[in-house]
């Protein structure tokens, strides 16, 4: 078994066509810590990462909680056990002696969707609940502890056990029922025999690297996706023809730099944080925008994300991971200069996507927002509109200017020639994300001092309108 064990482990390495996360749950002073341990050493340990998911840091909890999961989501060809993973909080509210239905329901739909993420992103999961009974609990408690040698292999909550040991096994019968699926099961592993429970473990674990497919019934769900704006042809209907004079605009732009410097350092700010999205066509001076808000910003304040195509080591993770590690803290703003909007416009229009893969963003991408604002974020995501004919004007002036010349490249001519297929796609992206907590705000900057002022203006009055 151990061989076989091994040379699967390799066999998943070197095919990196999905990543394998084990989750490990059950009765406390069952063994789990042991059996883990010696898991680790009959696999090749430079492949696998064991975490243990205790209580949230002070850091971790000024962050949306979602993200130290998404964080240690191991790479494709890679093992990572966790323990607790999500199910701890979800185990402890079901043993209360009063509980909130609606909380648990809630919590136990949560972790069906990030699961279903997951596996939809090409991260196998399995589950291991180890089981012992009452009485098995308490005499193998009773032996590690005599034992100085195996003593420290007890913990607190070990001794606890057997007092409400009834309470527990019916939490973990509602936690396996209402969380099991085809593609991330639960396995029972019989935990009294200390033999019998490394084999079992072992040949679960066995069974996960030898599964040729896995099935992914992962579907559009209306319930979890917010109400829909309902908007058409926004870029067809927006007045390009707007525009500033200079001294209105110098006039008011420090105005309102000054409204959004005193928001964001105002003290209420420190239990909100706040994430700007720009995208638009190329040209349509994202960058000079992305600069007039930081004006009015403190360094230390804010992070500014340019997202571009993913890196290796992101394409062997879920695609929302590399944006999961950008997302700010509370107190802390977040620029994203593209973002995960990039998978339903660059890579479905040219091709880089599967249908299926961008079709299932948009679910995705709404959970993802709705995470980050129910931990107190902020959502503004801006969309830069220019013409065609306003576009080729500035491309060509790019193209003869000695600071604009490297803004220039192939990639945005032959984007350029996509023109249709680019406006299709954000039309549609505009009907699926547009959603009331999370509105895309879709402005004209054919002239760039109008778009510029209307972005801070905007983000200025949501960080006021939340004060």
């Amino acid at each position: 078994l151990r061989i076989r064990l091994l040379n699967e482990q390799y066999r998943h390495l070197n095919l990196k066509d999905r990543a394998l996360v084990i989750v490990v749950a059950g009765i406390d002073g069952a063994g789990k810590g042991a059996t883990i341990n010696l898991l680790n050493e009959w696999l090749d340990p430079r492949h696998v990462r064991t975490l243990a998911f205790g209580e949230p840091s002070r850091e971790e909890k000024t962050y949306p909680p979602q993200r130290r999961f998404w964080l240690s989501l191991p790479p494709k060809g890679s093992v990572g056990i966790m323990f607790g993973a999500g199910y701890m909080p979800l185990i402890r509210e079901i043993t209360k002696k009063k509980t909130n239905a609606d909380k648990i329901e809630s919590m136990i739909s949560e972790i069906r969707k990030f699961e279903d993420t997951l596996i939809a992103n090409d991260v196998q999961i399995i589950k291991l609940w180890f089981h012992l009974s009452r009485y098995a609990q308490r005499t193998r408690t009773e032996q590690l502890s005599a034992n100085a040698s195996t003593a420290w292999q007890v913990g607190k909550n070990d001794h606890k056990v057997y007092k409400h040991f009834e309470r527990l096994r019916q939490a973990g019968q509602r936690v396996i029922e209402s969380t099991d699926a085809a593609h991330s099961p639960w396995v029972i592993v019989p935990s009294a025999d200390d033999n019998l429970r490394i084999i079992r473990t072992a040949q679960a674990v066995l069974n996960a690297f030898t599964q040729r497919s896995i099935n992914v019934p992962f579907s559009h769900d209306p319930a979890a996706t917010p109400k829909l704006a309902r908007v058409r042809h926004r870029l067809e209907k927006l007045d390009y023809s707007v525009s500033l004079s200079k001294e209105v605009y110098e006039q008011e732009l420090l105005q309102w730099q000054n409204r959004l410097a005193n928001a964001v350092r105002d003290k209420s700010f420190n239990k909100k944080s706040l994430v700007l999205v720009f995208e638009g066509q190329d040209a349509a001076g994202k960058g000079g925008a992305i600069r007039r808000v930081t004006h009015a910003l403190d360094a230390r304040q804010y992070r500014t994300a340019s997202i571009s195509a993913p890196r290796p080591f992101e394409l062997d993770r879920p695609y929302l991971w590399r944006f999961w590690r950008n997302v700010p803290r509370r107190g802390r703003i977040a620029i994203f200069d593209r973002s995960w909007y990039g998978r339903v416009l660059v890579e479905r229009v040219e091709g880089y996507a599967k249908r299926t893969a961008w079709r299932r963003a948009y679910q995705e991408i709404n959970e993802f927002e709705k995470k980050l604002m129910h931990h107190g974020a902020i959502v503004l995501k801006f969309w830069l509109a220019v013409t065609s004919e306003e576009q080729l004007q500035r491309f060509k002036a790019r193209e003869h200017s000695p600071f604009k010349k490297f803004k220039i490249t192939p990639e945005d001519w032959r984007n350029r020639r996509q023109w249709p297929a680019y406006v299709q796609a954000a039309e549609e992206m505009f009907a699926k994300t547009d959603t009331a907590e999370a509105p895309w705000h879709v402005l004209s900057a054919n002239d760039k001092r109008h778009a510029r002022l209307e972005v801070i203006k905007r983000i200025t009055q949501a960080l006021e309108n939340v004060g």
